[in-house]
């Protein structure tokens, strides 16, 4: 049962009736009622309910800030004419509007009304339960009652650095030379012969074809294809940091999106790998034509745990996924807890077997607070801006000691800075 705001001002008007009449005790109970048959009359005369069938269709995945549509389907089996407000349930985060339909359903007849989604967050969003009020003729009362209609919304990466993928691939078929400007690289996959000409590698000189013709022959290279790269998302405490407004681990997402896009042109496997103490997601893209929606929808519900991560553990579910040799990127974070006591004590075994780069989101506001120097308190953040930019310098010679490649960018040059490391390691023949 539910009483309607309408009720409320018929009793503020009955209150001004008793007023106006002498012996106050009995209009106030001849004026209550009154309200209450007309009320109960109401709430009698609504329609039922239970009576309704609900059912939903539309959307089913979105990127993340893009709208998208889900309708309710709603039928009145019964015999009444059905007056009803609809309140769709979903979280906050899911942005629906409205959040309450109005709808008439004589009987017999389907009505459809929409909700459009605009979400603020990736990961699944679910709306479960359809909650109707169905108000009689007077608009006094109604009879209010629930309905399961389970429906989730996978919000999906938006993928925001997908305008840097069509200049990386003409650099990628510059290397792979299938432009005319041919750009061969240092790889280690033959692609042809040629005469010899000064400042050619004497290494390259192809000695049983020069045997066979009256001039040096020199064997030319192109970049590897069909190797593996692996991305691994460390997603622990550090992950949940803010950049910006957004959360490091959803830097990472796009920068790993780029690269897992511009790999899967070049040929290679892509791999992606998730983990902090326990593996988040483990997944292997196949056809060039599956690698983004297999990784999307991977990534969508990852969220960033609140623990250190274990890199043992992280590193292992890496050596079991590849066994021959990779190019293996971790986004992370360039922390001293993470590097030194974390991935350092794990990393011997990863570098021994495969070619490594760390990537980082770098924060803009820390450079822009070593430049202060307007206050004292400004000097003192000057300074400890310093100091944490130092802290990060001195972890990546560290890194770069064991023989592997960093990537310490801001979030505008992070995810092109990833993809341009890949390029250089495949021209360069080291993947």
């Amino acid at each position: 049962m539910a009483i309607t705001g309408r009720a409320g001002l018929l009793a503020a008007l009955g209150a001004a009736v008793v007023l106006a009449l002498p012996g106050r005790t009995a209009s106030i109970v001849g004026v209550n009622a009154v309200i209450a048959l007309l009320v109960l009359l109401d709430i009698a005369l609504a329609g039922s309910v239970r009576s309704l069938r609900i059912s939903r269709d539309g959307a089913s995945s979105v990127r993340l800030g893009e709208p998208a549509t889900v309708r309710l389907s709603v039928v009145n089996s019964g015999s009444r004419i059905v007056r009803a407000s609809i309140r769709d349930a979903w979280p906050p985060s899911a942005g629906a509007s409205p959040r309450v339909h109005h709808v008439t359903l004589p009987p017999g007849e389907r009505r459809r009304v929409a909700s459009t989604l605009v979400p603020t967050r990736r990961g699944d969003r679910r709306a479960t339960r359809v909650t109707v009020r169905s108000v009689g003729p007077l608009g006094l009362g109604g009879r209010q009652g629930r309905h399961e209609s389970p429906w989730a919304v996978r919000v999906l990466p938006p993928f925001t650095s997908r305008r840097f993928l069509p200049e990386r691939l003409e650099r990628l078929r510059q290397l792979d030379g299938t432009v005319l400007v041919r750009g061969r690289g240092q790889g280690t996959e033959f692609d042809s012969l040629r005469e010899y000409v000064d400042g050619d590698d004497v290494r390259s000189i192809d000695w049983r074809a020069t045997a066979r013709r009256e001039t040096v022959v020199v064997r030319t290279w192109r970049p590897e294809r069909d190797r593996r790269v692996v991305l691994v998302l460390d997603t622990g405490r550090t992950s949940a940091g803010r950049v910006g407004d957004t959360p490091r681990l959803d830097h990472a997402l796009d920068a790993a999106l780029l690269l897992g896009a511009l790999a899967s042109r070049a040929g290679d496997q892509v791999d992606l790998i998730a983990h902090d103490q326990v593996l988040r997601a483990a997944v292997s893209a196949g056809s060039r034509s599956d690698v983004l929606p297999t990784l999307v929808n991977a990534m969508a519900p990852l969220e960033a745990a609140l623990v250190e991560a274990d890199h043992h553990a992280m590193v292992g579910a890496v050596l079991r996924r590849a066994r021959r040799r990779a190019l293996v990127v971790l986004f992370t974070d360039l922390n001293s807890a993470v590097v030194e006591e974390g991935l350092l004590p794990a990393l011997g075994s990863l570098t021994t077997r495969h070619t490594v780069i760390v990537a980082a989101v770098t924060d803009p506001a820390v450079h822009a607070m070593r430049l202060g120097r307007g206050s004292v308190s400004a000097v003192y953040g000057a300074a400890a801006a310093e100091r944490a930019l130092a802290e990060r310098d001195r972890l990546t010679a560290l890194l770069r000691r064991r023989g592997v490649e960093v990537v310490d960018a801001p979030p505008a040059t992070f995810p092109p800075a990833v993809a341009d490391t890949y390029l250089a390691l495949k021209a360069a023949g080291r993947l």
